[in-house]
């Protein structure tokens, strides 16, 4: 099991590599935007991932296949770090006017 140390107890320029107690705690709720990746752009770079406060990007074999909806805030942290500019961020469909 990992040990969840609080973020101020992390070296300066240290990378978080797990959410802390996001995992427990559905924050997905809190957003009004949404990112959207065009994945047929992404490099792969996991700048993205490095970046996003929840940890929220789903990783498999080393390529981001995803966004776990549950955690993300819809900060856009992510779409204003990405190289590729493949991160799109798009207004909550239930906010979306008819």
């Amino acid at each position: 099991m990992l040990s969840l140390r609080p973020w101020y107890e992390e070296p300066p320029g240290g990378l978080l590599p797990y959410p802390g107690n996001s995992v427990e705690v559905d924050t997905g709720a809190w957003r009004s935007r949404r990112p959207v990746i065009a994945l047929e752009r992404c490099v792969h770079c996991m700048i993205c991932w490095a970046f996003c406060p929840d940890s929220a990007f789903i990783v498999q074999d080393g390529r981001l296949i995803g966004v776990d909806l549950e955690h993300c805030k819809g900060c856009g942290i992510c779409a204003r770090e990405c190289p590729k500019a493949c991160i799109a961020m798009e207004p909550e469909p239930a906010l979306t006017p008819a």
